[in-house]
């Protein structure tokens, strides 16, 4: 810490009255902070990779109805946690806040939940990369290498980890200009998916196909699509569609102590990046839904986006398409892999995971290199059931991507709850930033605990009739093992909380005490 107050800025003072020192190095604008989060949703990952889900749980209908909904309650829930990171800029995000307002209990757990499913969305996007860079040479090359293999996409999400993690390491630098680059390639690269989309197939799906037709390829409940298991338990499963895209926007918390004028440029960062990729996703997926030409044929397919494209167009406007929305994925993983890093390292700086002092260590540059080595290597180590083949309705489909997908979902919005319930109890006690929701947390906030509940109990769901425990075709590999992981941790954390934690740990450690200057919050425009 500098000698004498007045050497502070306001970002620096801030941090210091929440107990921390200036140890990562504020570099990132306000553009930059939102730029990371617009880049970790990526609609050119998400709506490409999880298209699936959508499609084979309920058809266009569910995916041209469910995303505005959906993302709808999102954004209510992105308001909820502005207003906490304004108040608490810090790189723990929702742990420090789940500490700081529910004590040391709830912030080790929602620490622990929000760490898993950073990695788990490290994971699932960088997988998606990799299945998305070998969709593009297949394309490319009918015989790629004899076909479509399991062990070669692994290499290459292998590979993938490997470069983000190169990228976080060595050049932070780097790093924000990617980042920024990012956002302009989400922007442009949509817009031209889009464009193509429209100008490109010489036919068009009607408004019927696109938003009244509905589709059962789960082979649960025989097919219909009608009927209670139809509605409580196949179509439900079609929101993680949105909410596994709409996620990860709470890494404009996790880089607030890199960001200038974090209390209000990080709030910002949070419930934009939600609001213009629900908006671009939306009309994304549309232009998806109306290239459809057989829609019996994507279903075939097993509901991959890939299908669309190589039927609506010739192989070398497909390869376009795909490209695109392969960098954009690579973009993503590469800022997927920033935010899980400064979230292990926040938590371990204040003592919360073992190995502590290795993780929460930065280097010359002030770069936390054994935290974003480590996250790369547990990605890598979550996502090996993917190597076992599954078949579907005769169709190789990613049960282990799919569960992936759901352990992020499952393990970030469960994360989000912990904070968001505890400031709605505070109600007018909580002393909120610069930016704040001006008294509408009391209905904002039960509404987003609601949402959240329901979407996690969702991403519990099996998938598929062969991971149903109790039909004849049950087999493990069909397994979606997200309760089983979830709740294994679950577990293993309250075993660890009462033989030994709940001893010594008392949440975030102060660094340096209060200083005796203070400053005035910045207005922020609401």
């Amino acid at each position: 810490m500098p000698e004498g107050h007045e050497a502070l800025t306001e970002d620096e003072l801030l941090l210091a009255k929440l107990g921390y020192s200036q140890e990562l190095q504020r570099s990132w604008s306000g553009f930059s902070n939102f730029a990371i989060s617009f880049s970790i949703i990526s609609i050119l990952s998400g709506c490409f990779t999880s298209f699936g889900l959508g499609w084979n749980n309920g058809g266009p209908a569910a995916i041209a109805w469910g995303w505005p909904i959906v993302a709808t309650f999102i954004l209510v829930i992105g308001l909820c946690m502005s207003e906490l990171v304004s108040a608490f800029p810090t790189s723990g995000g929702i742990y420090w806040w789940a500490a700081k307002l529910g004590g040391a209990k709830a912030g080790f757990y929602a620490g622990w939940l929000n760490l898993i499913g950073l990695v788990a969305i490290l994971a699932s996007v960088a997988y998606g990369c990799a299945t998305f860079i070998d969709l593009t040479l297949g394309t490319l090359s009918a015989d790629w290498l004899a076909g479509y293999s399991l062990t070669r996409t692994f290499v290459i999400f292998v590979g993938i980890l490997g470069i983000s993690a190169l990228i976080n390491i060595f050049s932070s630098h780097l790093l924000a200009i990617i980042n920024n680059v990012s956002v302009w390639w989400h922007v442009f690269g949509a817009a031209a998916v889009i464009g193509i989309l429209i100008f490109v197939p010489s036919h068009h799906a009607s408004f019927s196909d696109v938003f009244a037709k509905t589709i059962n390829n789960s082979g649960m409940f025989g097919g219909a699509t009608s009927g209670a298991g139809w509605l409580f338990v196949v179509l439900p499963i079609s929101v993680i569609l949105t909410q596994y895209t709409i996620t990860g926007y709470d890494a404009s918390a996790h880089l607030s102590e890199e960001t200038k004028s974090a209390a209000g440029a990080a709030a910002k960062g949070i419930w934009r990046s939600i609001f213009y990729s629900a908006v671009g996703g939306w009309i994304l997926l549309l232009a998806f839904l109306f290239a459809v030409q057989d829609a019996d044929a994507v279903s075939k397919g097993g509901g991959a986006v890939a299908a669309i494209f190589n039927q609506a167009m010739s192989s070398k406007w497909a390869v376009v398409v795909l490209f695109i929305s392969t960098a954009g994925q690579f973009f993503c993983a590469v800022a997927c892999q920033t935010s899980a890093s400064r979230m292990l390292f926040a938590f371990s700086r204040d003592r919360a995971v073992p190995g502590h002092r290795w993780w929460s260590e930065v280097n010359k540059h002030r770069v936390p290199t054994h935290s974003v080595t480590i996250t790369a290597v547990v990605a890598a180590a979550l996502t090996l059931p993917a190597l076992v083949k599954v078949d579907i309705n005769g169709t190789p489909t990613p049960v282990a991507f799919y569960a992936v997908v759901s352990i992020g979902v499952v393990g970030v919005y469960l994360c989000f709850a912990v904070p968001i319930y505890y400031r709605w109890r505070a109600g007018d006690e909580f002393e909120t930033g610069s930016w704040n929701l001006r008294g509408h947390h009391r209905w904002m906030a039960p509404v987003a605990l609601a949402e959240i509940t329901i979407t996690s109990i969702i991403a519990m769901f099996p998938t598929s009739l062969g991971g149903v425990p109790w039909d004849p075709s049950f087999e493990w590999k069909f397994v979606n093992y997200t309760p089983l992981l979830v709740g294994g941790v679950l577990l293993l954390l309250y075993i660890y909380w009462h033989v030994s934690v709940k001893n010594w740990f008392t949440g975030p450690i102060k660094q340096v005490e209060e200083p005796v200057a203070s400053v005035e919050p910045v207005a922020e425009p609401g």
